[in-house]
């Protein structure tokens, strides 16, 4: 599972990244879970979650959230915050799928820069790249604090994953766009993940080629492969334990604000999960 939405990540920022263009770009998100085992465990903590029981030591947890001396220590401890409300949120939603994964995405796009949007979930995510620093930061709305992303573009003693892709005659229209399939095989560690892209060469002002030198993460995971022509408009990751598909819903070229694409001045850098 952990594996697949890191996945989901890289592809996020990749996929909003251009030259030319500027706007916004609507993704939907689906994520079924399809390993037996997980499905039964997920089960029961749904369960355990509307339990009476639990649900009374939730209530007592939210009532200490408020206590002014544990509101100072999360105020200090951001992730321990951002842990805590997760938390309390899975808890409102009885621990269903629904309320856990995201069920979308939103991107804006404008100068090469982009802020990508996580909507729906447990946790709130957006990530914002400033393509004149070529860095990535993680923004916290709620808590008014970024972190920057570990972001390279040359790992050279990194272990890559191996690659096979595999055009295929399949063709299909999104968006009144003409589509192709492709099929990514990962193999790494010995495992093999099977992506599906299906791109469209209709959209001329996106920028993709450069991607396929561009790594994310410590382990320098690729953000876009070679063979792959075109900008995807759906993608369908699977791993033994689950199926995640992404699609376009809309894309919509109009003046964004510069002020959507900086760091607001007012908030505080904090290290953190997915930063350096």
């Amino acid at each position: 599972m952990k594996k697949i939405i890191t996945v989901a990540l890289l592809l996020v920022v990749m996929s909003g990244q251009s030259q030319m263009f500027e706007g916004t770009i609507k993704w939907s998100m689906k994520m079924e879970v399809t390993d037996p085992k997980m499905k039964a465990q997920m089960e029961q903590g749904q369960q355990r979650m509307k339990d009476p029981a639990t649900q009374a030591k939730m209530k007592e947890m939210q009532e200490k959230m408020n206590d002014p001396q544990m509101k100072a220590m999360m105020e200090a401890n951001p992730q321990m915050k951002a842990q805590m409300e997760s938390v309390m949120k899975m808890s409102q939603g009885g621990g269903d799928m629904s309320s856990i994964m995201p069920s979308g995405v939103l991107y804006k796009v404008k100068g090469g820069n982009t802020l990508t949007i996580i909507e729906g979930g447990i946790m709130p995510i957006e990530i914002l790249y400033l393509k004149d620093q070529n860095k990535t930061v993680r923004l916290d709305r709620k808590n008014r604090t970024y972190t920057w992303m570990s972001h390279t573009s040359d790992i050279e003693h990194a272990e890559m994953p191996k690659v096979e892709v595999t055009k295929t005659g399949e063709t299909m229209k999104i968006l009144n766009y003409n589509c192709t399939k492709y099929i990514a095989a990962v193999t790494e560690k010995g495992n093999t993940v099977n992506q599906i892209f299906w791109t469209t060469t209709d959209i001329k002002d996106f920028d993709m080629k450069s991607l396929t030198k561009q790594r994310m993460g410590r382990g320098g995971q690729p953000m876009f492969y070679d063979g792959i022509d075109g900008i995807p408009l759906k993608m369908v990751m699977s791993t033994p334990e689950a199926t995640m598909i992404m699609e376009v819903l809309e894309i919509k070229k109009e003046t964004l604000s510069a002020s959507d694409f900086a760091v607001p001045s007012d908030y505080r850098e904090v290290k953190g999960m997915m930063g350096q």
